[in-house]
Formats: C-alpha cells, sequence, structure tokens
C-alpha cells in the first residue's frame, strides 16, 4: 500500500489566493480534536536535504496557533527545535496547547508529529495590540540603505509541482574580506503574488515565518567561503540537473544560477567556472575544507511590528555568524519591511560539521 501524502484529499489550488497561502494552507482534523490541523497540500523536501523545508513545520505551527488566539491579539515571539527530519510522503499532524490565557499575553504550544511522534515543537507568545500604554520607550535598528531589485524579463510562476512560492535576490556582502564574525550578507525576499485580502494579516506573518528558514544556518559556510558542494564533480552534475527553483537547495551555486540566469547569465557562468576551477586547484590541500553535515537544530523569531508590513513586498534581510565551534554554528538575522521597518528578529543554531579524515561517529 502507497503512502498518502495527506490525511485528505487536497483541494484545487485556490487562484485568488498568493502560492505561499495555497501552500501553508491547513485542515482541521475535528475527530481527533479542536485544536488539531493537518497540512492540506504536500511539502517541500530540498533535494540533499534530511527532511522537509523547515519553514513550512515553523509557518504552518505558527498558523495552527493563531487560529486558537483572539484577532487582536498578535504573535511576538515563537521559539522552536527541531525534534527529527520530517517526511514529505506522510501527513503532519499539528496539536495547539493552549497553555495560559491572559489579558496582555496569549501563550500556546504546537507539537507537528508523524506516526505519533514528535518531528518539531514550539512555543509561542501573543501580545494584545496597543496594551503597552500611550507612553512607550521605542527604538530600532534602522534598515541599511540597499537598492531593491528591479523587475526582470521571464520570472517563473508559481507551480504547485515545481516553482517556489517566494523569489529573492541577493543584495551584497557586508565586510566581505573580514574575519567571518564580521561578514553580513544580505538578500531581499518577497511572496510571489499577492496575498488575498481574505488571508489578512495572519496570512503575511505565516509567510513571513516560512521565508525565515531560507539561506538562514547556511550563513555559517558563507562567511568561511566555504562552498556548499563537496567537489568539482557534485557541482557538473548539479549544473547539469538545473530545474526549476523548488528543487534547489538553499544557499547552493545552482539556486544562484537560476536567479540570476535571466539578467547576467555570462557573468554568473564565469563565476561558477571559478568556483569549479578552485575546487580543483584546492584538491590535495591540507586545508581544504568541506561541508559534511549541516541541519538547524532550534529557531527562534521575535515579531517586532507584526501589522507593519506585508510579505508579498520586497523585505531585506541580513544574517551573520557570531559564533562557530563544537560542531555547531550561530546566525542571527534581521528582517525590514519595505518601508525600513524593524520587522523580526531571528535566532538559528545547527549542526555545522567538516568532513573529516576519519569519520565522526556521533549520533544527534
Amino acid at each position: 500500500m502507497s503512502k498518502r501524502v495527506t490525511l485528505f484529499e487536497p483541494p484545487q489550488l485556490d487562484e485568488s489566493k498568493a502560492p505561499i497561502e495555497n501552500v501553508l494552507d491547513l485542515t482541521p482534523v475535528v475527530d481527533i480534536g479542536p485544536d488539531v490541523f493537518t497540512n492540506t497540500r504536500p511539502l517541500w523536501h530540498p533535494p540533499g536535504a534530511r527532511g522537509i523545508y523547515g519553514g513550512a513545520a515553523i509557518a504552518q505551527c505558527l498558523a495552527a496557533a493563531m487560529r486558537t488566539v483572539p484577532a487582536d491579539f498578535a504573535v511576538h515571539s515563537m521559539h522552536c527545535y527541531f525534534v527529527l527530519a520530517g517526511d514529505s510522503e506522510i501527513p503532519i499532524v499539528y496539536h495547539v496547547e493552549r497553555v495560559r490565557d491572559g489579558r496582555s499575553y496569549i501563550t500556546r504550544t504546537v507539537q507537528a508529529r508523524q506516526r505519533g511522534r514528535p518531528i518539531f515543537t514550539t512555543t509561542l507568545s501573543f501580545n494584545k495590540a496597543n496594551s503597552g500604554g500611550k507612553k512607550k520607550l521605542e527604538h530600532a535598528s534602522p534598515a541599511p540603505s540597499v537598492s531593491q531589485p528591479t523587475p526582470g524579463p521571464g520570472k517563473r510562476a508559481f507551480d504547485e509541482n515545481g516553482g517556489g512560492p517566494f523569489e529573492s535576490a541577493r543584495a551584497g556582502i557586508v565586510n566581505r574580506d573580514s574575519n567571518p564574525e564580521e561578514k553580513k550578507v544580505r538578500r531581499w525576499v518577497r511572496c510571489r503574488g499577492k496575498i488575498s485580502d481574505a488571508g489578512a494579516q495572519h496570512a503575511h506573518l505565516s509567510a513571513l515565518a516560512y521565508i525565515t528558514d531560507s539561506f538562514f544556518i547556511g550563513t555559517v559556510s558563507r562567511v568561511h567561503d566555504i562552498p556548499r558542494f563537496s567537489s568539482a564533480k557534485e557541482l557538473k552534475m548539479a549544473l547539469k540537473a538545473l530545474k526549476n527553483p523548488s528543487d534547489l537547495d538553499n544557499e547552493d551555486i545552482v539556486r544562484a544560477l537560476n536567479e540570476l540566469k535571466e539578467e547576467e547569465t555570462t557573468e554568473l557562468q564565469r563565476r561558477l567556472e571559478g568556483a569549479l576551477s578552485k575546487l580543483n586547484d584546492q584538491k590535495g590541500k591540507e586545508d581544504h575544507k568541506e561541508i559534511g553535515m549541516m541541519v538547524s537544530l532550534d529557531h527562534s523569531i521575535y515579531f517586532h511590528n507584526p501589522w507593519k508590513f506585508r510579505a508579498d513586498e520586497w523585505m531585506l534581510t541580513e544574517m551573520e555568524s557570531p559564533w562557530a565551534g563544537e560542531g555547531r554554528g550561530l546566525v542571527l538575522q534581521k528582517i525590514w519591511a519595505k518601508d525600513g521597518t524593524l520587522i523580526a528578529t531571528c535566532t538559528q543554531e545547527g549542526v555545522v560539521r567538516l568532513k573529516q579524515d576519519e569519520p565522526v561517529r556521533a549520533k544527534i
């Protein structure tokens, strides 16, 4: 008997919604309980990854929790742990627990389970709008001055069998020639299409949560200038097998080619060939480093201005890694809205192991 990807037969895509709204749609499972939900549609498993894209679990847990709180409360923080790799060929069931309902703050926990086992868990806190009083202490990191991406011809439309629900563009690296802890990697991100009025701010928040996991832990390897491909052979194979955005892994050179090929095919091909030559030149060197394993352990999001942004407009992200060691790495991320409002600060720690001369015998 074949595996069932979703508990219920997925409905037709709702053309009035943005692609990401369809991706993150939840279905209540009333037979199990009042605060239990499941993924309506299949979830993406990035090639080479251990399981489903982590942003999907983050966003759907948030979406499930938001269904259990009043409309005048907005999420201000969520703290997540990746427990097991999610299987894209098995339904996920999200169990929401109503921990506390206060006048100004509400707390929820959500467990994402497959086959009865938790694969992801998060605790979320919601704050009532305008509960801080008229007198306030306020400050925020200003947005860097970075030009927004210009639209290019031939952009791919979302396809449930292919294209991804959001797009991104590189915005440069600050302190490129400095030490790893001093570098800052910037990107522009936004959802494809336009988020519906029916989805309202809940849809924008879920979309933001989904995007926060993209390009995140990979920052550790980027600030060390370590290619995500472990060999020249792998890079050649990736170039030959170039497909659509949802077939590409975070931070890899193939995704960069796909994002920019319409505008700078020649330049990027030159860069890729240079990377290929560099990989060949590094063979046999004692200091040559290759990523052996990279997987997220935990993920936190602090939502600063949940009502003051649109996820379908360009948002600027800036990532830096203040520390790496003991086979782990830490990354910090700031996200600004189109108008420069700081809307979120995120942290993520993950396993980042280099290939060793002798295999490291350890389980996560």
